[in-house]
Order: C-alpha cells, then sequence, then structure tokens
C-alpha cells in the first residue's frame, strides 16, 4: 500500500516571500513590506528577529528602498513566473500552494473595489499552472495583510476587519473560479508567536497584547468559518482546509510533570485546528481564559457560524519538534519554526537551529488523523540551508536529499498505517526569502535563485541535484523511497 494515485505533489510558497513588485500596478504596502533584515541579529534569535514598534514601521513607510526590506523584492516571481512554473512542471508537480497577497487586490486592504491589475495577475498565474496540469491550492491570507489596516485597527483585533476580508475573499472566489483547493489562514495558531506578522497587531499599540491576541484569533475563527461557507457557495465542487503549525514536543523526562507540560504546550498547539474542525471552543481553552482573565468577546452568532462551517482537510506545516519540562532552568533552548523550545539530544540541528526529526513527522500525522478523522495535507516541509553554486553551474545539495528522503520515508509509514493524506507541497520548491529572518542565504528550494542577502546577483534559476530526486520521486508516485 502505498500514496493515492491522484496524490498532490508539489510545493508551496507565500506571495510575500516571492513576488517582489511590492510597489507594481497598484499594489499596496501589507505587514510584510516592513519586515527588516536584521544582519546584526543572531538568526536564532528569533523574538529579536520578528520585532516590531510603530517607530519602526513608520522608518519602513519613509523608505522607499528595498535594500533592508528583502520581502519587497523577493526573487521576481512576478516577472519570472512562467519560469518558474515552467521548471515546477519539469519536475513533474501535480500541485503548487501559492497565496493571494490581499493588496494586489485591495492596496489598503478597505477600498470599494479591486485593483484589476491585481486579479488579472493571478489569473494568469493560475492559468499558467492549469496549463501544465498543475493544481493551484491557494492560501488566501499568508502574512501579508494590508498594512492600512494594521495601522487604523490594529489589524484583527478590530471586528471591522472580518468583513473587509470577507469581501477579499469573495473577489478571490469569483475571480478564481476554477480554483478547488484554499486554505484560509497560514499557520493560524501563530497570532499568538508573532502578533503583527499573523495579525497586524502591533504590540506597542495594546494595552493587553495576550486578550489582543486571542480576541484577533477569533474574529479569524469567524471570518474563516464565513469564507468557508462562501467559497462552498461559490465554487460547489470546492475543498476547505484550515492550517496548522505542527509544534509536535515531547517531555523532556519521563517525570510525570514534564510530561504534564508537554502535553499543556500540545494542547495549546492543537486548539485552532479543534475549534476550525470541530466548530467549537475546547474546555480546556476556556479554562485557560478564565485562568488567564482573558476576555474574549465572542456573539451567540459567532460561535453559531464557527459550528456550521467546519473546514473540509487539515493542513499543516511540519518542520521540527521539541522538548519541554516542568523546570527550564537547566533545559538547552533551540529554535525551531516561529518558536524556542527545549532541544532534543537524540537529534541533529540545522545550520539554523532547527530539530531534524523524521519520526515527529509520522507521529504529527498519527496524532492529526486519529484526533480528526479528516483528510490531511502535509502544505510546508523543508530545511534551511545554505548552498554552494559551482563554476559549472550545479549545486550539490545531498543534505537536502537526505531530510527530504528521511521525512517521506516516515510520511509514507503513516498512510500505510491508515492515515488519509491527500498530498504534500514542499516549503519551498524555490529558493526564497525567509519567513522569520529574511534572507535569501537560507535556501530551501530544488531550484537555486542567483540573489545574496543584499539583493544581488542576475536572479537566473539553476536546477540543484534535489531538482532531479524530487522529478523522479514524483514520477515513481514515491514507491521507491
Amino acid at each position: 500500500m502505498g500514496f493515492r494515485d491522484d496524490f498532490l505533489w508539489g510545493g508551496a510558497v507565500a506571495a510575500n516571500q516571492i513576488e517582489g513588485a511590492w510597489d507594481t500596478d497598484g499594489k499596496g504596502m501589507s505587514v510584510a513590506d516592513v519586515a527588516m533584515y536584521k544582519a546584526n541579529v543572531d538568526v536564532k534569535d528569533y523574538q529579536n528577529q520578528v520585532k516590531i514598534t510603530t517607530e519602526n514601521i513608520q522608518k519602513a513607510i519613509a523608505d522607499k528602498t528595498v535594500a533592508d526590506y528583502p520581502k519587497r523584492r523577493g526573487i521576481d516571481f512576478y516577472h519570472h513566473y512562467k519560469e518558474d512554473i515552467a521548471l515546477f512542471a519539469e519536475m513533474g508537480f501535480k500541485a503548487f500552494r501559492l497565496s493571494i497577497a490581499w493588496t494586489r487586490l485591495f492596496p489598503n486592504g478597505d477600498e470599494a473595489k479591486p485593483n484589476q491589475a491585481g486579479i488579472d495577475f493571478y489569473k494568469d498565474v493560475i492559468a499558467t499552472l492549469k496549463q501544465y496540469q498543475i493544481e493551484p491550492i491557494i492560501t488566501l491570507s499568508h502574512y501579508e495583510m494590508p498594512l492600512n489596516l494594521s495601522l487604523k485597527l490594529n489589524g484583527w483585533v478590530s471586528r471591522d476587519v472580518i468583513d473587509y476580508f470577507v469581501k477579499f475573499s469573495r473577489v478571490c472566489f469569483e475571480s478564481f473560479s476554477d480554483v478547488k483547493y484554499w486554505l484560509t489562514f497560514n499557520e493560524i495558531d501563530s497570532v499568538t508567536r508573532h502578533p503583527f506578522t499573523s495579525a497586524g497587531i502591533i504590540p506597542d499599540q495594546s494595552k493587553h497584547l495576550e486578550q489582543d491576541e486571542y480576541q484577533a484569533l477569533h474574529h479569524q475563527f469567524v471570518a474563516s468559518s464565513m469564507v468557508t461557507k462562501l467559497c462552498h457557495e461559490l465554487i460547489p465542487d470546492s475543498q476547505v482546509g484550515c492550517m496548522l503549525t505542527k509544534l509536535t514536543d515531547y517531555p523532556n523526562t519521563c517525570a510525570p510533570e514534564d510530561v504534564l507540560a508537554s502535553f499543556n504546550k500540545n494542547t495549546m498547539n492543537y486548539f485552532c485546528a479543534d475549534v476550525q474542525v470541530k466548530g467549537v471552543y475546547p474546555p480546556l481553552i476556556l479554562n485557560f481564559f478564565e485562568r488567564n482573565h482573558i476576555q474574549i468577546t465572542m456573539t451567540n452568532e459567532d460561535l453559531a457560524i464557527i459550528k456550521a462551517n467546519p473546514v473540509d482537510f487539515i493542513s499543516f506545516s511540519y518542520y521540527m519538534s521539541l522538548v519541554s519540562a516542568s523546570d527550564e532552568t537547566n533545559l538547552e533552548l533551540t529554535s525551531g519554526n516561529t518558536v524556542v523550545g527545549g532541544k532534543n539530544p537524540y537529534l541533529e540541528t540545522t545550520e539554523w537551529g532547527w530539530s531534524v526529526d523524521p519520526v515527529g513527522l509520522r507521529i504529527s500525522l498519527l496524532e492529526l488523523y486519529d484526533r480528526y478523522q479528516k483528510p490531511l495535507m502535509i502544505v510546508e516541509n523543508g530545511m534551511g540551508a545554505q548552498d554552494t553554486l559551482n563554476a559549472d553551474g550545479t549545486i550539490n545539495d545531498q543534505y537536502r536529499i537526505d531530510y527530504f528522503q528521511a521525512h517521506l520515508s516516515e510520511m509514507k509509514k503513516a498512510v500505510e498505517m491508515g492515515v488519509d493524506l491527500m498530498g504534500y507541497t514542499s516549503w519551498g520548491p524555490i529558493d526564497l526569502v525567509s519567513a522569520g529572518t529574511s534572507q535569501m542565504s537560507k535556501r530551501y528550494g530544488f531550484i537555486y535563485v542567483d540573489e545574496d542577502d543584499a539583493g544581488n546577483g542576475t536572479l537566473k534559476r539553476y536546477r540543484k541535484d534535489s531538482f532531479y530526486w524530487y522529478q523522479k520521486v514524483i514520477s515513481e508516485n514515491g514507491a521507491n523511497l
């Protein structure tokens, strides 16, 4: 028994990390356009890498260059998408996950009518994918909300943003009605880890930041349910998924206190999927709010909408696992995907300190499927590494092949154990600007892009050794991992 015949092999990106053209054809500024490359901050110091203040934002708005703001330039997918999609097709992609930049359609987020140039761009991207029989998987919100809504309303803290987002989503569904697979919010649980990036919350403008984070999260739950309903109405055969950061956590020891600490971490990690899949707030979460004096404004209508419109499938990112202890005084900490946690002594780490745990992917798949019994899709998995472009244009990245081979092998074992897995899209199939550190030198792709952290380079694309390896995996539908 192996992968289903219609398994969706492919890759995943976000608009703000690849498109560039940040002020082209009417596009407005998003929260990603003020993310700085901080060369003097340790890449493992996640909190300071993503730290943002009102002063930082105003400085970024005044600076019209791309020098310190790499997400403004990306890899210029905006002008290279036909070339890039042709390379994805050469690898044999069945699917490509991308996001729609809200500010290409509504530059400020609150306009009466959308920007037609933005619609036309994505129509052509989707048409190009369809030309190669590549299924688009579209994320509606992937860390790129309009900066105007952040400054004017403190982002998703305001209930008004729900209506703006539903309007944006309606335009997407009506304009791109030939797209079957949709995701609402990327790593929706990340609101409490990087509130500005994920929800447009400016920390120094919040009197009670933790409460604002959970209020914003509630508004995203409501919006997700509303657009799930809308998508089903406008595109009858569509499927809508939630997207979770799978932060698998182990107890540091078998001491009951450590097991409890790990249980608490995993419970909070599952919270967002619980709401979007089961349609209700878990009792333990409601108790958490009460114990921590967090008062969320939620109406009976909100709860009814959430209950009536669960997602069709669960998608998630998986990069690493961490460990927890009741007393972290002597626990060695390491970085991970939008989080810092305990380092597992049994695992190797990447150059950026992320633990490499292929078996953890199998555990994650089994846990998710056992908990929800809905189809799953892995929409992010990969390893950031420094690559060397050889004089002959080759890139020998056996380390990346080893990483993927180990993870895909464990993924296959989970399928053989009964997990209903729809697809796998690696992060990212082509080098892009990293989400947390805004680096190009932290490379994920099967395709090398000639651009450095300062934006220097030809932007020429090169196939890495892993390109040909993944091409073979797809052609064999993962039969010989």
